[in-house]
């Protein structure tokens, strides 16, 4: 693995520029105005990253469409994380040949995670002839060069080399939302736990100089933007690598400081370096919203030493009671793993215990999905598939249980919500902490925030009655 980081230069970014002007041109030539879709799967990471492919594609001269049928460009942004996340992924690659043959000059391109593993891109190679490029994250930035290799008619495309971990300023984003925006700080993770193919795809961590963060911020706080979530594979990681001497939770203080009324969010945010200091700096700042997402992934310890996590048990409790003892209001969520490769029964019970103990707001559940080339792969593992949903679904019951008791008691209280969009006949806002509440309204509302008093709740969502 390369674990130079490169920072890309104007003069390439410019070469990039110079690609989107001759694509613009040739489609112009040809009297139209191409289409192009692009789906994402898998993290935040990758919705970010697609913003970016939006960004270059428009200036290439694409509309931007919502389905593949038709587009003149399909790109696939993947993600590695679990196996049925790739077949599925493979699945809707395959349905793509159908397009392609209403189709014939579409051209598609898979890219990703996935694009990082030699496996996909050599199966890609040999067994999807209609996919005509594919390319790893670290080339991201390349992606009208790419576009442009491919429009001018030469081969099949595959940038897929094990290159040094870029940082790339300027690309232009197409944002799904002016209301709501990732802001990527840094990309990468050092941490190689033993199931986790991320720093295989994604490089070590590289973090964005923190001037450019601010500006970013502060753009897009002046356009309107009320909530801005910053993303990192690991963010308290943020600043290590830079000479600037400033953390996480410095960058959170700075970002808190601008005027303007908006929220801040994070993640995902990794118990080994969650702070202190990271917890009183989110518990000073209003604009810090006191929602935070700290994966445990299990309550055993000689499991997470397995998983190579570099915190125990004893460790993570303690940090969850010192951020709940200086934000007594905190939403916390997390992710859990039921069935890593030599979990016992008695180590399960601890992660049920753990959840019982700190009584999480959500969690995200995942049943040990093996990852080729990580160590957990080719970890010893009895438990059969049966035990393993059985645990599953008795965790679930679990954690549904808490979700349920602790909405509940949100009923009669009144909150600022960020009104933020429409599902059916009814509204949809976000509490500060994150959770989905549903009430009447008009849709003038959306975009600003408004007190809602919670009027009911269920196990995921909470229900609400907009205050005068």
């Amino acid at each position: 693995m390369n674990t130079k980081t490169t920072v890309i230069s104007q003069e390439a970014l410019d070469a990039q520029f110079a690609c989107c002007d001759k694509i613009a041109a040739y489609w112009k030539n040809r009297g139209v105005t191409p289409v192009a879709y692009v789906e994402t799967y898998g993290c935040q990471q990758n919705e970010a990253d697609s913003e970016k492919l939006r960004g270059y594609l428009v200036q290439s001269g694409y509309a931007i469409g919502s389905e593949a049928e038709g587009a003149d460009v399909v790109i696939m942004n993947t993600c590695a994380i679990r196996e049925h996340a790739e077949q599925r992924v493979f699945g809707n690659l395959g349905a793509l040949t159908h397009t392609k043959r209403r189709h014939p000059e579409q051209k598609i391109f898979l890219c990703g995670c996935m694009a990082g593993e030699t496996k996909v891109s050599d199966r890609i190679k040999h067994s999807y002839p209609h996919v005509d490029g594919v390319f790893s994250t670290h080339h991201l930035w390349q992606f009208p060069e790419i576009l442009w290799n491919v429009l001018s008619g030469k081969k099949r495309q595959f940038f897929i080399t094990d290159e040094p971990g870029s940082i790339a300023e300027g690309i232009p984003q197409v944002r799904d939302s002016k209301l709501k925006a990732w802001v990527s700080i840094m990309y990468g993770c050092n941490n190689f736990c033993t199931y986790c193919i991320v720093p295989y795809v994604r490089g070590r961590e590289r973090s964005r100089k923190f001037a450019d963060i601010l500006r970013e911020c502060r753009c897009l706080i002046d356009g309107g933007a009320k909530e801005i979530t910053l993303l990192g594979q690991n963010v308290n990681s943020y600043g290590k690598d830079l000479p600037e001497g400033k953390d996480f939770a410095d960058l959170l203080e700075a970002i808190a400081q601008l005027p303007g009324d908006f929220l801040i969010r994070f993640m995902t945010s990794h118990p080994r370096d969650a702070s202190e200091k990271l917890f009183d700096t989110m518990a000073k700042y209003p604009k810090i919203a006191k929602q935070l997402h700290l994966p445990f992934q299990s309550g055993s310890s000689r499991v997470l030493k397995a998983m190579n996590r570099h915190y125990d048990r004893d460790t993570y409790l303690n940090k969850v009671s010192y951020a709940k003892k200086v934000m007594p209001e905190l939403v916390l969520t997390s992710d859990v793993i039921v069935g890593f490769p030599g979990e016992t029964e008695e180590e399960f019970e601890e992660t049920l215990s753990l959840i019982q103990q700190v009584h999480y707001d959500s969690l995200f559940t995942f049943i040990f999905s093996p990852r080729p080339g990580t160590p957990a792969a080719s970890m010893e593992d009895p438990t059969p598939k049966e035990e393993k949903n059985r645990r599953f679904d008795r965790l679930c019951a679990v954690q549904n249980a808490i979700s349920e008791e602790i909405h509940s008691s949100y009923i009669g209280k009144q909150l600022r919500c960020l009104v933020d969009g429409r599902d059916k006949d009814m509204l949809t806002a976000r509490t500060e902490g994150g959770r989905l509440v549903r009430f009447a309204g008009d849709d003038s509302l959306i975009g600003s925030y408004h007190n809602i008093t919670i009027t009911g709740a269920t196990t995921w969502s909470l229900a609400g009655q907009l205050q005068a």
